[in-house]
């Protein structure tokens, strides 16, 4: 016989012994769970390697040559940024990186900016020079003193030498050279030299032979090119605003027809003065290659700094003064491997699918608890919502736990970069709040849920991953997508999941890269790390679901437990049991009939669950409050229709409606709505049977009252 209730820990005890009795039963679903992320991690380990082989191939190696260097014709293998190509050159050892000179950014004569149906302005070129590979190239300019802007502007285009000059690398100075190549990651070797793309100098005026042949030499190699004179001209616009919309204009997404309408860069002029130098200047960022999966290109900004600032002094000064840009050069490197972390590119998506595997499988255990009735028997059989909720939410959290920590173990003994290059205590922390906010969400999914397949959660696991990887990733790398939309978009758990994995895998690919290390705490504070706006989701998100969590935890409208009512014996006859331990559980929003003859205790249960007599032994809940000692709370969420009619006769049906909805709290329109529902709910809201006095009522509108 056992020696009363079971206490909270021996209910915790037993909770956890079922669990890990079932646990062992399904083993072969556990290894299953198990492999899939080792699977996935060896398939990228695979790839990898793939990779690797192919970077390792003589095209993405240091380019050579047979040379006689010693004139006995017997050539030797030499390697230098002079045998290589574009591709190649970030392999080489480079001791001494060649002096390259400072370039802008021109845009080719076919993109330049020029009249269109969707910019108007009339200082604008014809469209008909592109036809003719004639159109100058642009600079705009703004602030709040034209008259300075445009005597600013007079010096910024000076007359050229190159046509005298033997050497372009010593003339550059004095030139405004630029190209329309695109910048590679690094500065060892210019494109704008080794393309078949021409470098362009830019003058007020081209004159008509605007053609120059130029020499220059990398290493021992000599190099030719052609300079071709292109005419730059600067124009006034009222507004940095007016400057935005013509340069989103000119953008190929910014325009109905997709045409690029390019400027060469632009000047805000708007906080300088005659004693004060401070200007903004606009540059085409999209050379940046911004995408994500690769290291940012550099941009041609320099040689635009330079530009101005040298008008800037000519002003004040005079025409002779001028700061000197002679070269851009890199820092020297030794000899390396091409390089590219596979696992952080395709680390989010493949990731995002193991870590949100887990959720359906605490779902549909939670789910089958409740399908099944297990909840409600275990709970008429004595355990409580404090052990139950304890226990399976520390089940669950431990074995997410187990799941990560394995994950990310193999994933480092494998050599993921991914991994080894982060920082593990900021992978410990958003894995933490992950994983908690996930097991909390599956607790309060469940509740939505009478029946589910583990094919619907499967279907939203790799949903997950690919709306991550196609649609979130797009947008947060779209400079023009709302960074507040953004973060709408990750307080779905998924995306902040993709979200931070994608931080995690961009630190990692830039630190393989470069050969340094991925994410730090220090990194949190960039701008563009959205990794700390993530963690701060995740916090908050965890704390609010495990708050509805706590409110809906009750989840059975009313749950009766071995509940009695026995009347003592008197003048000797035996005790009277009226209600015989009466157990039951009664969902929320169910209409529920209990039936039996005259005499079985149906008014007698009904009489104890309304708080009339106190059960003799056993309880029941409502809303999850014990009737016990918790009536006057129960009171504020109960209606009770009693057998016989209970009515104020010199009130009227809506005056007893009023009074009964003010002892709920209902006020103001919330009562009359509730008060008029439930006149038409039975029929005494129209002809105005509602504002008749109770004692006049019929025998059948007294029932209905």
């Amino acid at each position: 016989m056992a020696d009363g209730p079971a206490s909270f820990w021996t209910q915790a005890n037993a909770l956890l012994r079922k669990n890990l009795a079932f646990q062992k039963r399904n083993i072969r679903s556990n290894v299953r769970l198990i492999v899939f992320p080792f699977l996935l991690s060896v398939l990228l380990v695979v790839i990898q390697n793939l990779v690797n082989k192919q970077l390792a191939k003589p095209s993405n190696r240091c380019g050579c040559a047979c040379i006689d260097t010693n004139g006995d014709g017997k050539c030797e293998k030499v390697c230098g940024i002079q045998y290589s190509t574009v591709q190649q050159v970030g392999s080489c050892l480079i001791p001494s990186p060649p002096e390259w000179p400072p370039l802008l950014q021109v845009p080719a004569p076919e993109f330049r900016a020029v009249q269109t149906n969707f910019i108007l302005y009339a200082d604008l070129p014809n469209e008909s020079c592109r036809r003719t590979g004639s159109c100058p190239a642009a600079i705009l300019l703004t602030g709040n003193n034209r008259t300075l802007g445009l005597s600013l502007a007079a010096n910024i285009f000076p007359s050229s030498s190159i046509s005298n000059a033997s050497d372009m690398l010593y003339s550059v100075a004095n030139d405004v050279l630029g190209s329309a190549s695109k910048p590679q990651v690094s500065d060892f070797l210019e494109p704008a030299f080794v393309s078949n793309l021409p470098v362009y100098y830019l003058q007020p005026q081209c004159a008509s032979s605007s053609t120059f042949p130029v020499s220059f030499s990398i290493g021992s190699a000599l190099s030719e090119l052609e300079a071709n004179c292109v005419r730059g001209f600067t124009l006034w616009r009222n507004s940095s605003s007016e400057i935005n919309d013509e340069l989103y204009k000119g953008y190929r997404k910014g325009n109905p027809q997709q045409k690029i309408n390019e400027i060469v860069a632009g000047y805000d002029f708007s906080n300088t003065d005659t004693t004060n130098f401070n200007v903004s200047i606009w540059y085409n960022s999209t050379y940046k290659n911004d995408t994500g999966t690769t290291p940012f290109a550099l941009t041609r900004v320099p040689r635009s700094i330079n530009l101005v600032s040298n008008a800037y002094l000519q002003f004040l000064l005079g025409p002779g003064t001028r700061m000197l840009f002679e070269f851009v050069k890199e820092m020297p490197k030794p000899e390396t491997l091409l390089r590219m972390d596979f696992s952080s590119l395709l680390g989010p998506l493949f990731f995002t699918w193991i870590i949100i595997q887990l959720f359906p499988v605490m779902l549909s255990s939670l789910v089958y608890e409740k399908q099944q009735r297990l909840r409600i028997m275990m709970k008429m059989h004595g355990l409580g919502d404090g052990p139950y909720w304890m226990i399976s939410y520390a089940y669950f959290l431990l074995l997410s736990s187990v799941y990560t920590l394995v994950f990310v173990m193999f994933g480092s003994v494998i050599g993921l970069k991914f991994f080894t290059l982060n920082d593990y205590s900021i992978q410990f922390a958003f894995y933490f709040l992950y994983i908690n906010l996930q097991v909390s969400l599956a607790f309060l999914v469940a509740a939505l849920f009478s029946n589910v397949k583990m094919a619907t959660g499967c279907i939203m696991v790799f949903g997950t991953g690919l709306l991550g990887g196609f649609l979130f990733q797009f947008f947060n790398q779209a400079s023009s997508f709302s960074r507040g939309w953004i973060i709408v978009m990750e307080l779905y758990p998924g995306f902040s999941l993709y979200r931070g994995l994608y931080e995690f895998a961009q630190y990692a690919f830039e630190g393989d890269y470069m050969g340094t290390v991925g994410m730090r705490w220090k990194n949190l504070s960039d701008r563009r790390n959205g990794m700390k706006e993530v963690l701060i989701i995740l916090s908050i998100e965890w704390d609010k679901v495990e708050q509805l969590l706590l409110e809906s935890r009750a989840s059975h409208a009313i749950v009766s437990h071995n509940l009695k009512k026995v009347y003592p014996g008197r003048d000797g006859n035996p005790e009277k049991f009226v209600v015989r331990g009466v157990s039951l559980a009664l969902p929320r929003a169910e209409c529920f009939g209990m039936l039996g003859p005259s005499g079985a205790g149906k008014t007698s249960f009904i009489s104890m669950m309304i708080g009339l007599p106190k059960p003799s032994s056993g309880t029941a809940y409502v809303q999850g409050l014990d009737i016990r000692s918790h009536m006057d709370s129960i009171y504020t969420s109960m209606g009770v229709c009693p057998q016989h009619d209970l009515l104020w006769e010199s009130l009227t049906g809506r005056e007893h409606l009023l009074f009964y909805g003010r002892l709920k709290n209902l006020k103001g329109a919330a009562l009359t709505q509730a008060v008029e529902e439930s006149l038409k709910s039975v029929n005494l809201f129209h002809r105005g049977v509602a504002d008749k006095q109770a004692g006049k009522y019929s025998g059948g509108y007294e029932e209905e009252a």
